[in-house]
C-alpha cells in the first residue's frame, strides 16, 4: 500500500511540475521575442518622411537606425543591443521553421490579387504578386493560420490591400519571403513580413496588424505606418482589427518559455518514477 501511495506522489509531483514548466503550447508565438517588435531591420534601419510606428524598432547585427526624428515611436528603440539580437535570433528561427511547413496549395505563377483564401500553406517556388484586394478569410477557424512560402520576392502593387474576415486572439499570417520584399505605394498591409534579405515600404504603405522583419538587409520606410498589434491604425481603418492576435502573431505577445530548472526538475522527476516502477516490477512476489 505504500509503494502505491508514492507512487500516486511522484504522479501528483510529475502533474505539478508540467503545470509550472510548460505553458500551452497556443501561448507561445513562433515570433517569439520578435513579437515585441513592429520594425527590425538587419544591416540598417532607414526612414524619409513621417513614419509612425507602434511596437518596438530595431536593428541588428546591424547598428543604424537612420531618420529617427521624423519617425514617431510607441515603442523602445533597440539598435544593436542584447534585445535586438534576442529578437533577430527568433525571427531567423521562426523564418525556418515556417519554410520547413509542408504546403497545402501551389500557387506559383498566380496574382493574389481578387482572391479569397482560407487557413493554409501556400507555395510560390519563386516570386509573389498582390495587385489589388486579397482576401484571407479564417471563416469557421479563427484560431488558424496563413502561411505564404515565397521563393524568392514579395512584390505589391499601388494601391493593394490584404483584408481579413472572422480572426481571432490565436490567428496567425506569415508571409515568408525567400529574398525581399517591396509593398507599393498605399499598401494597406496585413500580417507578418519576415524577409531573408531585405524589405521596402514605399510611400504610403501601411501595415496596420503585422511586421516587418528583414534578416539580413535594410527595412526602408518612407512616410509610413506599422503597428504590431492594430492600435496604430488611422480613424479611416477603424473596421481593421487583428482581433486581439497581437499583430496576428498567433497569441500573447512575448510568451515565456520553459525555465532549464523546470526542465531539469520534470525530467528529474520522471525519472524518479521511472525508477520506482523498476524497483517494483523486481519485488514481484513469489509462490510459496
Amino acid at each position: 500500500m505504500s509503494r502505491i501511495m508514492n507512487l500516486a506522489s511522484l504522479f501528483t509531483s510529475c502533474a505539478a511540475i508540467l503545470a509550472v514548466g510548460m505553458p500551452a503550447a497556443a501561448a507561445t508565438p513562433v515570433l517569439g521575442a520578435a513579437s515585441r517588435f513592429a520594425v527590425l531591420g538587419g544591416s540598417t534601419v532607414t526612414n524619409t518622411g513621417p513614419t509612425t510606428i507602434t511596437g518596438d524598432l530595431g536593428v541588428w547585427p546591424g547598428t543604424a537606425i537612420t531618420g529617427m526624428g521624423t519617425i514617431t515611436l510607441h515603442g523602445a528603440s533597440h539598435a544593436h543591443d542584447a534585445v535586438s539580437n534576442l529578437a533577430h535570433d527568433n525571427a531567423r528561427l521562426a523564418f525556418t521553421t515556417l519554410a520547413g511547413l509542408p504546403s497545402t496549395m501551389d500557387l506559383s505563377g498566380s496574382d493574389l490579387g481578387g482572391m479569397i483564401l482560407n487557413p493554409g500553406v501556400y507555395r510560390f517556388s519563386t516570386s509573389a504578386q498582390l495587385t489589388g484586394d486579397l482576401t484571407l478569410d479564417f471563416g469557421s477557424h479563427p484560431d488558424g493560420e496563413f502561411v505564404f512560402q515565397i521563393g524568392s520576392t514579395l512584390t505589391s502593387g499601388s494601391g493593394a490591400n490584404v483584408f481579413v474576415l472572422n480572426g481571432g486572439p490565436t490567428s496567425a499570417i506569415y508571409w515568408n519571403v525567400g529574398t525581399s520584399a517591396t509593398l507599393g505605394s498605399g499598401t494597406t498591409f496585413a500580417g507578418n513580413v519576415i524577409a531573408d534579405q531585405s524589405i521596402t515600404l514605399v510611400s504610403g504603405t501601411r501595415i496596420l496588424c503585422g511586421r516587418s522583419l528583414a534578416l539580413v538587409g535594410a527595412v526602408t520606410m518612407d512616410t509610413n505606418t506599422v503597428s504590431n498589434d492594430c492600435t496604430g491604425a488611422g480613424a479611416g481603418d477603424s473596421g481593421r482589427s487583428d482581433f486581439g492576435s497581437h499583430g496576428f502573431s498567433g497569441g500573447t505577445a512575448g510568451a515565456a518559455v520553459p525555465e532549464p530548472a523546470a526542465w531539469s526538475l520534470m525530467l528529474l522527476g520522471f525519472g524518479g518514477l521511472g525508477a520506482l516502477l523498476r524497483r517494483r516490477r523486481g519485488q514481484v512476489a513469489l509462490p510459496v
